[in-house]
């Protein structure tokens, strides 16, 4: 997963060490020496995350982490200060400021490493859902934009996790000042019982349970429906570094060592909740902004209009941040015939099994929609050549491995896809140009024999060399 890291620190051997470490995680690495220079850059530079000094003569890094978050354009970028300071006001103050975690100097690779991971997914989902707001509010449908700052952080409703009870009342006598709900559960199917009932704003589980694997308890949240989007924080010890690492790659958001301090337990509850809650507005007012007028009826997926100025915006962004996106054009085969053997009802069926399927076999940040007829297009932003030429041919075999469900004698219809792509590198394209360029590929894949998927470049894809990989949503890099 490729992401551009500010670097910002007054002292350069500093810098170097921290520009070095990432560098050979092949991440992007822009820097910059004082505050005044890093809030010029996070503009014009657009970085993933922010990793900030704190200690700065001038503006120090609360003032820049600060000024950061007061700008709704750059608001959601994710901030990570970097100090030598121990104590627990200073994380306190920082994490009020709007910063997402504190790193202690000397700066543990593993935990920088999993922290800078887990920080890009997040980013990346947001980017996803903040450019949808922008598109929404470029065709007019809203004008009102959201700023992660502003979201209210009390009247969570928590789940705590947790064996021992005095840590348990701990941590609900914590988050009485923000007026939360708090149920707690000691063991892993008490909690799953409690999600199937409730919804939650955040989970606090410990990694210490006496008999159960609190890593592999975060997992199983983690890929339960009810609770795939709730934010996970880890109470542990200091030990457990390598745990806490273990737990962020698989999709946990934050983490807290005991002792249990209450004011850094609070602000990172709120951290969490209100990045939950900017996250849940965006996504309400993209579902209620656009509704009919940017979708397709029938299969619920974009219409061509919504499309268009989606890709505008993300080519946009692709040539700020220097990364490529993918275009796939996909089309039903011999689907006339489908509709003048069986009638339009059954081919109405068909296009929403077909839009179904291309739903669950994309990235949850990924867009798909119809074009018209049995016409579809999906984008695929910051997806290296490889990924991207998987992802086609895990569609096209989503397709074919499994008839369509439909009311015929039989019940169901073998049904194949044919598939065109292109990569798009950041540079200077139109909507027309790109969409032709695809279109050009599923031309020849239907010359080529249909149900196969061509790319630019490279011609038809070899099933054998591409095979398809298992959906991974947003965890998948």
């Amino acid at each position: 997963m490729s992401a551009r890291i500010l670097v910002v620190d007054d002292i350069l051997p500093n810098v170097k060490l921290l520009e070095a470490k990432l560098s050979s995680e092949y991440y992007d690495v822009v820097t910059a020496t004082n505050g005044l220079e890093a809030l010029e850059k996070v503009e014009s530079e657009n970085p993933d995350i922010v990793l900030l000094d704190v200690m700065m003569p001038g503006m120090d890094g609360f003032e820049v982490c600060t000024r950061i978050k007061q700008n709704p354009k750059v608001s959601h970028i994710p901030v990570v200060m970097v100090t030598a300071l121990t104590d627990t006001q200073d994380k306190v103050r920082g994490l009020e400021a709007g910063a997402d975690d504190f790193l202690s100097k000397p700066i543990n690779d593993t935990a920088l490493m999993a922290r800078v991971r887990s920080l890009v997914r997040l980013k990346m989902a947001l980017d996803e859902w903040r450019m949808r707001e922008n598109t929404a509010n470029q065709l007019g449908v809203t004008d009102e934009s959201s700023n992660v700052m502003n979201q209210p952080v009390t009247e969570a409703k928590v789940l705590v996790i947790e064996d021992k009870e005095f840590e348990k009342r701990k941590i609900e006598e914590s988050l009485a000042e923000d007026r939360d709900t708090v149920m707690g559960a000691s063991y892993g199917p008490e909690a799953m019982e409690l999600v199937s009932h409730h919804d939650f704003d955040i989970i606090i589980i410990s990694l210490n349970l006496e008999h159960e694997d609190g890593l592999r308890l975060c997992s199983h949240l983690r890929s339960n429906e009810r609770t795939r989007n709730v934010p996970i924080v880890m109470v542990a010890e200091e030990d457990d570094m390598k745990k806490i690492a273990h737990g962020l790659e698989i999709g946990a958001h934050d983490y807290i060592l005991r002792p249990v301090d209450r004011n850094e337990l609070l602000a990172r509850v709120r951290t969490q909740v209100r990045r939950k809650r900017f996250q849940e507005k965006l996504r309400s007012s993209y579902e209620v902004s656009l509704s009919m007028a940017l979708t397709d009826a029938l299969t619920g997926l974009y219409n061509r209009r919504y499309l268009e100025v989606h890709m505008d915006k993300l080519m946009e962004k692709n040539r700020e941040a220097k990364k490529n996106f993918a275009v796939l054009y996909l089309d039903i085969d011999h689907f006339k015939a489908v509709n003048d053997t069986y009638g339009h009802k059954v081919g109405d069926e068909i296009l929403q099994g077909f839009a179904k399927r291309l739903l669950e076999g994309l990235r949850s940040f990924d867009l798909v929609a119809r074009l018209g007829g049995e016409e579809f297009v999906a984008v695929l932003p910051e997806v290296v050549e490889d990924r991207a030429y998987r992802i086609a041919e895990r569609l096209r075999v989503m397709i074919q491995d499994k008839p369509f469900p439909c009311s015929i004698e039989g019940g169901a219809l073998q049904i194949t896809a044919s598939v065109g792509g292109a990569i798009i590198e950041p540079g200077e394209h139109t909507v027309a140009d790109v969409l032709k360029r695809a279109d050009t590929c599923l031309y020849k894949a239907k010359q080529s024999g249909r149900n196969c998927v061509v790319f630019e470049d490279i011609g038809k894809l070899n099933p054998e060399l591409y095979k398809s990989i298992p959906r991974e949503d947003e965890n998948e890099e």
